[in-house]
């Protein structure tokens, strides 16, 4: 810890800018983010029941849906949040009540427990209360655990849903979806989208200047063009593919006593991260290594 400060002041920030926790104060609005947040503040807004966003590993779905949950929060919607669907049918009206807030039994008659989450949206629709229920990592969801929440969406009055779902997944969830015994709750979603990794090495050089200035760095980009361009070919724009190679070439610049990182210092980070898409360029990389040792030992 003390040894990341200590590279966080070196570049003059206030704190590290490419950490994995989907911290929202780092959100950078990228495009295909920015057209999936719209849709979902439209579709919601609109009342509509089902709405689904797809993407890739490490392409910013949690980080879209805490954004989310901050907005809805702000709006005054009532919402309940799973993040860890892997459950049966049972276990998935249990985290929906937990969510928001009703009194059960963990034993109880499941049949009551489905009654008195219906009676609680029932009295949040007459108070003019919209309840949302988002399900991240919704790909783990069991096929039995998937046609409840079917059921789930049936509860409505003849004028509005009394729930709207949104579900976050990777693409195996389409292909569950398109599964014959699932086509009535793939036929229910109203709308969807599909986030995307950074398209180039420029958006990719937009992307971590944005996060080290809201890191609070306010000079000159630290990254070289190759040095950007040798980073995007080796993450292919995924954005924690990219955060966790950035933080590394950080540090190796600061091992080695310099502000300005070009080609070297990110294949040292490349060659030391298991998951690339390409092999990075040989260098000699005895001392930059050896500089960074040094620092640590001082430092610490």
């Amino acid at each position: 810890m003390q040894l990341a400060d200590s590279c966080s002041r070196f570049y003059g920030l206030s704190q590290a800018p490419f950490g994995l926790t989907p911290n929202t104060d780092f959100y950078v609005d990228l495009p295909s983010q920015r057209k999936a947040f719209d849709m979902l503040v439209y579709a919601l807004s609109s009342g509509e029941g089902f709405i689904k966003i797809t993407g890739e590993v490490g392409t910013g779905k949690t980080m879209l849906c805490r954004r989310l949950l901050n907005t809805l929060d702000h709006k005054g919607f009532h919402t309940a949040y799973v993040p860890n669907p892997a459950v049966d049918p049972q276990g998935l009206w249990q985290a929906i009540a937990r969510e928001l807030e009703i009194q059960y039994q963990h034993n109880g008659d499941p049949a009551q427990l489905r009654a008195d989450i219906e009676d609680f949206l029932l009295q949040q629709a007459k108070n003019q209360h919209q309840v949302v229920l988002i399900i991240d990592e919704a790909q783990s969801m069991p096929v039995e655990t998937l046609e409840a929440l079917r059921l789930i969406s049936n509860l409505e009055t003849e004028k509005q849903k009394l729930i709207q779902i949104v579900l976050f997944g990777q693409p195996e969830l389409d292909a569950m979806l398109a599964r014959p015994e699932l086509r009535q709750l793939y036929q229910r979603i109203t709308s969807s989208s599909r986030l995307n990794p950074l398209c180039d090495d420029e958006s990719l050089g937009l992307y971590l200047q944005q996060r080290m200035c809201l890191a609070g760095y306010t000079g000159l980009p630290v990254f070289s063009n190759k040095a950007i361009k040798h980073l995007w070919q080796a993450t292919q724009g995924i954005p924690r593919l990219v955060n966790v190679i950035a933080s590394k070439a950080l540090l190796v610049g600061y091992g080695a006593g310099v502000q300005r990182l070009d080609v070297r210092h990110v294949s040292l980070a490349i060659e030391d991260t298991e998951f690339s898409y390409r092999e990075p360029a040989k260098v000699r990389r005895w001392p930059y290594l050896l500089a960074l040792a040094v620092t640590a030992v001082v430092c610490l």
